[in-house]
């Protein structure tokens, strides 16, 4: 759950007829006074042509710069958020009793605009980072804790205290008659999702479950998260539910045993079948199982990605790079700010850092980051993080462990 949003329509998806139109008028009276701008729009998504312009040209143009295929295609999907915003309008989610569960708060006050009206639950733990284990759930909440307490700095019992929110809500699910879960393509959110299937199949409740599963969104350039997107776009996603059958249940359960495992073999295996319930899953963790550190490196691929992030802008303020490898190197974003800043310690925090950072009076996400002649020899891979790293981390149920403490065993 990774939302990095910028206030136009290719971000949050929202498109407005009137303003197309008003555009493609405006490009096509600009292109017939030979404004070279409007030329130069023109003439990236159409050939040279010795018959006149017309406005119809400037409609696609306009429509291929929104990122469809064509006018007709643009109106469409306009007029069917349109539709999807009425019927939400008039009947909503009113019909059952239902709880919109999300790995996150980011769509709660988006849910309420856009006209629902069912209850909330935040389920949010970041699996992606941290040990994981199959575990009965108070087991798995004081591991969670103890972890994430470590990493960010609280108090173990606050930690416990939000994590508690969470699992508790599932416990209380007999209340509703219909559940549905908001998620997309990413690991944070697949990882997630695997659990709450599990958790789902082991004790069936009585109400619908319903899934919206997202990993790309009509006109939107770069999608990275439902959080980005307007109201008026969950609306439209609403239409496009699914219902969780049998399939999708075993898949999450196959999904967390495998997750949890201490080996990869289970994870592989998995993949390689391509998930056909939801092969977004597949690609999510297979992305998660790229954590794993690469022989000739020692780096998990997050860690290599901020390296070469830093080593391509650096010096620069870590805010900064956390949205360079966002939007332009983790081919399948799913960190947050704060847990990039809780990956990154270990590349800073130790006494060969591949990393160096800036002095600690200003706030964390202006603070500068440089490549060290270490990180540049990691990358080069002359040199290999697990010989320096200090301590263990995790991928999931396997641990990684630094290698001088595998040389201290008998």
């Amino acid at each position: 759950m990774t939302t990095l949003p910028r206030p136009d329509a290719r971000s949050h998806g929202r498109f407005n007829l009137e303003q197309q139109r008003k555009r493609a008028k405006e490009l096509f009276k600009a292109a017939r006074a030979d404004e070279p701008a409007a030329l130069a729009r023109i003439l990236r998504h159409l050939s040279p042509r010795e018959a006149p312009l017309k406005l119809a040209d400037a409609q696609f143009v306009i429509a291929r710069e929104c990122g469809f295929p064509s006018w007709p295609r643009l109106k469409a999907h306009i007029e069917s958020l349109e539709a999807s915003r009425r019927l939400i309008a008039e009947r909503g989610d009113g019909d059952l009793a239902t709880l919109h569960i999300r790995c996150g708060s980011d769509i709660e006050h988006s849910l309420r605009t856009a006209g629902f009206e069912g209850d909330f639950l935040e389920f949010s733990d970041p699996f992606c980072i941290g040990p994981l284990k199959d575990l009965l759930p108070e087991e798995l909440m004081r591991l969670r804790a103890n972890y994430l307490a470590e990493v960010s700095g609280m108090a173990e019992g606050d930690v416990l205290a939000r994590l508690l929110r969470s699992y508790r809500g599932l416990a209380e699910l007999d209340r509703y008659a219909r559940l549905v879960l908001w998620f997309e393509h990413d690991s944070y959110d697949q990882l997630l999702l695997a659990y709450l299937l599990h958790r789902l199949r082991a004790n069936p409740p009585n109400a619908r479950i319903e899934l919206i599963a997202v990993e790309t969104i009509p006109g939107v350039e770069r999608f990275i998260g439902i959080g980005q997107l307007a109201p008026d776009l969950l609306a439209w996603l609403w239409r496009r539910r699914r219902p969780v059958e049998a399939p999708l249940l075993e898949l999450g359960s196959r999904a967390w045993e495998a997750l949890t495992a201490d080996t990869p073999e289970a994870l592989e295996s998995l993949i390689a079948t391509g998930t056909p319930a939801l092969p977004m899953m597949g690609k999510a963790l297979g992305r998660h199982l790229q954590e794993l550190p690469a022989p000739n490196t020692g780096l998990g691929l997050t860690e290599r990605l901020i390296l070469e992030t830093v080593r391509d802008h650096g010096p620069l303020p870590v805010g900064k790079a956390f949205a360079y490898l966002m939007r332009e190197y983790e081919p399948l974003p799913y960190l947050g700010d704060l847990t990039f800043w809780w990956l990154l310690q270990p590349l800073i925090a130790t006494p060969q850092p591949p990393l160096e950072i800036g002095e600690a009076h200003e706030e964390w996400p202006h603070r500068r980051l440089s490549l060290t002649d270490l990180g540049h020899d990691i990358l080069a891979g002359s040199r290999n993080w697990l010989d320096h790293a200090p301590g263990e981390r995790w991928v999931g149920g396997m641990r990684i462990a630094p290698r001088r403490e595998a040389m201290r065993r008998p």
